[in-house]
């Protein structure tokens, strides 16, 4: 494969993107190298999305493309991953048949063995439950300081509007040493900063054995952060995506008193009206999301907290849609991903009735993003004059005088690159703050304010 070429597009989420790094690993060990353009690979692999239809038919226009060229040539290998393999299976097969493998998200580490099975003539199907094996020495990491670590598969919830269980399987725990050994693995290649991985990373261990002497589970999030916190060089560690649900006080005193834990907290609440919590059956209500919030706060008050968001969901009243508003107003959040509503297979809100018309669901989302702006601005201002610890990621492409990182609580920041390299760790002055970013001047470390 020396002189075979791939290229990867990845779709959606963290996840996606981690499951995108190992992939890419995987083909570099059979001899691939990275492609310079998408049109010229000789393998074409999309890591596709399920949870919003537009994202899904984007891969249906990529690989219309793909399909003309692989008529044209038939050497070209064309891939379909993530979840809209998973959800479509054979169908996509047939819709598609130039594709030579469809595979799932829990057969991410099984790419080489499906890719040798291709080359021996077969198209082939991996969309069946798989316990997914550990696989910690290949990914091809997209940064050389961050790195993502999954440490937890898959989903047991049943959100009325969510595609992901019936994509990504059940929830599947990894051991906390090779979580462990694989982070030590990333400190010793250089890299400062994890990010721990899970579709819903507070469930993570329930699925492993053990109970304490106290008659907890022997297996939760807040123990494996203990567990690894003093890894050698690793500097920062954050997590995500949190569930209301699960996400206890015990984690946030964890959060607060573990020195290398970031202080930024990433909790959806999808909704602000109870009663549309009840329907996307979230099991909890805004009383037990306001608790968490004001926890954190009490605890690290300078934390950020971001959140995800979903209007037009289907009976959403004006009203209901106005307590999402007055949730977004009271709390101030750093950042609120938004999205309408969007009917998935093999959801239960799918097949409802009283769906929302979309020209109302685009109209709230307009009226939600211009609030979720407008308070991201207000909470950056706390920023102002004071001095972050900024993790150097790389240059600002738009002006290459400075670098860019990001600060423990997970802002975008810029300033002046004089006398500082990417990896190293700079206290800086905020001097302008924007919505979702900041921009200042580096001071002597010994300047930072706690």
């Amino acid at each position: 494969m020396a002189d075979h070429t791939y290229w990867i597009t990845t779709f959606g989420c963290q996840m996606n993107k981690a499951d995108s790094e190992r992939m890419a690993g995987i083909l570099e060990t059979m001899g691939y190298r990275q492609g310079v353009a998408e049109a010229e690979a000789d393998l074409v692999l999309y890591n596709t999305c399920t949870i919003r239809d537009n994202a899904e038919q984007k891969v249906y226009s990529y690989l219309g493309r793909q399909a003309i060229r692989k008529r044209q040539n038939p050497n070209l290998t064309l891939v379909v991953a993530g979840c809209v393999a998973q959800q479509e299976g054979a169908a996509l097969l047939r819709r598609v048949p130039e594709l030579d493998l469809v595979m799932g998200p829990q057969h991410a580490n099984r790419l080489e063995t499906l890719l040798n099975q291709v080359g021996n003539g077969q198209q082939v199907l991996a969309t069946d439950e798989n316990h997914i094996l550990e696989d910690i020495t290949t990914a091809r990491r997209e940064s050389e300081l961050c790195a993502w670590v999954n440490v937890i598969y898959g989903c047991n919830e049943r959100c009325t509007y969510c595609v992901v269980p019936a994509v990504r399987g059940q929830e599947q725990s990894r051991l906390p040493a090779a979580i462990r050994t694989e982070i030590e693995s990333l400190a010793a290649k250089g890299y400062k900063e994890i990010t721990l991985l899970g579709q819903n990373i507070d469930a993570y261990g329930r699925d492993l054995p053990g109970i304490t002497p106290e008659g907890r589970r022997q297996h939760t999030l807040t123990d494996l952060l203990h567990h690894i916190h003093d890894v050698e060089g690793i500097e920062r560690i954050r997590f995500a995506t949190s569930h209301p649900r699960y996400f206890t006080e015990r984690l946030i005193e964890a959060c607060a008193n573990l020195s290398k834990v970031c202080e930024h907290f990433h909790v959806p609440f999808q909704s602000g009206d109870d009663e549309l919590l009840k329907a996307m059956a979230r099991g909890y209500n805004i009383g037990r999301y306001r608790r968490i919030v004001e926890q954190i706060r009490s605890r690290m008050p300078h934390a950020a907290i971001s959140a995800d968001a979903i209007v037009g969901f289907p009976g959403e009243s004006n009203a209901q849609f106005r307590n999402t508003l007055a949730l977004v107003d009271e709390i101030g959040f750093d950042l609120v991903n938004t999205a309408a509503y969007s009917p998935r297979p093999h959801t239960p809100a799918a097949n409802w009735p009283n769906q929302v018309p979309e020209a109302e669901k685009v109209a709230r989302l307009q009226e939600l993003n211009a609030l979720v702006e407008k308070k991201a601005r207000q909470s950056g201002e706390r920023y102002l004059g004071r001095c972050e610890e900024v993790l150097v990621e790389g240059i600002n492409p738009k002006n290459p005088q400075q670098l860019m990182g990001r600060t423990r609580t997970n802002r975008l920041t810029f300033f002046e690159a004089r006398g500082h390299q990417v990896g190293s760790t700079v206290a800086v002055k905020i001097e302008a703050v924007r919505p979702f970013s900041l921009s200042g001047s580096a001071i002597a470390k010994a300047a930072l304010v706690p």
